[in-house]
């Protein structure tokens, strides 16, 4: 395949450039230019909300930086996590003085790294807590929640979070309902073809031309089965199928459903996944408000979607419909 660069090794920095030349809200700064913050600064006496992780999935983590969402995020080569001076410079960055809550996919180098980071920032007086993103059921089972990888459901997290934020809850009560909307959201992909880094002159796995498979991780992560290509009214009612079959333990009978392409799918299969998803939420008696169909959560130009269903109550329903402005995504 071939792709629009100058250098391999500039792909990220020159990325990074371009996005905030194109979008004023976003600045790039950090000790290593690889920290993306607002550009209105700090608010003074909101909880900060840090995020970061492998670059690559465009438009997280970079794109959701703005009001009603994430203050700041950390960034890494391309699928490689963040290094601990970026993270700390994220945290410090969002910073406004009533502690920072890192927010975050369930990745053992994000991990590590925000995890150092908290505690050099700790011992300069700011409060840190930490939320994992776990939406990805086919990582691990229902009883196994906390090794499951966070995947495009992790949007839903910032969108909840940031308006607590935002509304002046404290460092305990952002971090509550960011753990209970991670706690409410399961996603479930299906890749079409591989992806290929930068670097790389080969795709990241093999994926024969008929073969498709479901489970499959952002970054190429083994999936459920593998096997033969099938309409996509059969790969969604299998999607829906599992994930109703994985339920949290509070649903209130509302979601809201993202059909999220992985970088390489046109926006119209998207509207026929969505399509039928919705019909089978509506036949199982699901109501669905808000829902998102295009590319939230990428894999450079990997094929195929994923589809994660937010459990909503009236808290999360309220937090999800507040406002909230980024370059990827308004809600007035």
């Amino acid at each position: 395949m071939k792709k629009l660069i100058n250098d391999p090794a500039h792909y990220v920095d020159e990325t990074l450039d371009g996005l905030t030349l194109a979008f004023p809200s976003l600045v790039r700064d950090g000790a290593a230019g690889r920290v993306i913050r607002r550009a209105e600064g700090v608010t003074r006496g909101k909880v900060g909300i840090a995020s970061g992780g492998g670059f690559g999935h465009l438009p997280l983590f970079t794109g959701y930086v703005g009001r009603g969402l994430i203050d700041s995020c950390a960034i890494g080569n391309v699928f490689e996590g963040p290094n601990i001076d970026s993270c700390v410079d994220a945290i410090r960055l969002a910073d406004g003085g009533r502690g920072v809550l890192r927010l975050y996919g369930n990745y053992g180098g994000d991990r590590m790294n925000f995890d150092m980071a908290g505690e050099v920032l700790e011992d300069e007086g700011i409060r840190c807590t930490t939320v994992l993103g776990t939406d990805d059921i086919a990582s691990g089972g229902p009883d196994e929640i906390g090794r499951r990888r966070g995947v495009a459901g992790l949007i839903y997290a910032y969108k909840a979070a940031g308006a607590s934020a935002d509304r002046g809850a404290d460092l305990e009560e952002v971090t509550r309902i960011a753990a209970k909307a991670v706690a409410a959201t399961r996603t479930i992909g299906v890749g079409l073809a591989p992806c290929r880094l930068p670097s790389a002159a080969k795709p990241s796995f093999e994926l024969a031309e008929d073969e498709i498979e479901m489970g499959i991780g952002i970054h190429g992560e083994p999936g459920i089965w593998r096997d033969k290509l099938r309409s996509a009214d059969a790969i969604a009612d299998e999607m829906v199928d599992r994930l109703l079959a994985d339920l949290p333990a509070q649903t209130g009978g509302e979601v809201s459903v993202l059909v999220n392409g992985l970088g390489a799918t046109p926006q119209e299969e998207l509207f026929i996944l969505y399509r039928r998803v919705r019909k089978r939420l509506d036949d199982a008696g699901v109501n669905v408000v808000q829902p998102l169909v295009g590319n939230y959560v990428t894999s450079m130009e990997m094929q195929g979607a994923s589809v994660s269903l937010f459990h909503l109550d009236e808290e999360l329903k309220t937090l999800l419909r507040a406002p909230a402005e980024c370059p990827f995504w308004r809600v007035d």
